[in-house]
């Protein structure tokens, strides 16, 4: 059975498990700010969304991760209709996400209905990676 909590300190060591990027700051703001969601299934955590708000007013996805063994079986699909969902019940009306253009994401958004509306580039030394082109989805 799937169940999709708030992320909280409890979660600390799971979440670390899958995202190598957040700094331990911002991990307890997103426990604070209820920025996150830990996916359970039959009561064991398997996958996290963490969100911001791009421009201080749009929810934007910044990480979506299910765990290897779990991936194309429905949970990142689940987390993402339950994020939108909470994000339309605060009353905003887009939602945005990115990846990079090497990256398959791309098309699991575009299932769920997210367009491209732009991306950039980084060629700073040691700091480079492919485009990361961003997507948005009106609620």
């Amino acid at each position: 059975m799937i169940d999709i909590k708030y992320v909280e300190e409890i979660n600390k060591e799971f979440w670390y498990s899958l995202d190598k990027h957040l700094p331990e700051t911002e991990f307890y703001k997103k426990v604070r700010d209820k920025q996150g969601y830990v996916l359970f299934d039959d009561g064991n955590p398997v996958g996290f969304l963490r969100y911001n708000l791009f421009w201080d007013n749009t929810p934007f996805c910044t990480m979506l991760f299910v765990d290897w063994s779990k991936q194309k079986k429905g949970y990142g699909r689940a987390l993402m209709q339950f994020w939108e969902e909470d994000m339309k019940k605060q009353g905003y009306g887009m939602v945005m996400a990115s990846t990079q253009v090497d990256e398959e994401a791309q098309h699991f958004y575009r299932k769920l209905g997210y367009k491209d509306c732009g991306g950039f580039t980084v060629d700073i030394p040691g700091f480079e990676q492919p485009m990361e082109m961003f997507m948005s989805k009106g609620l």
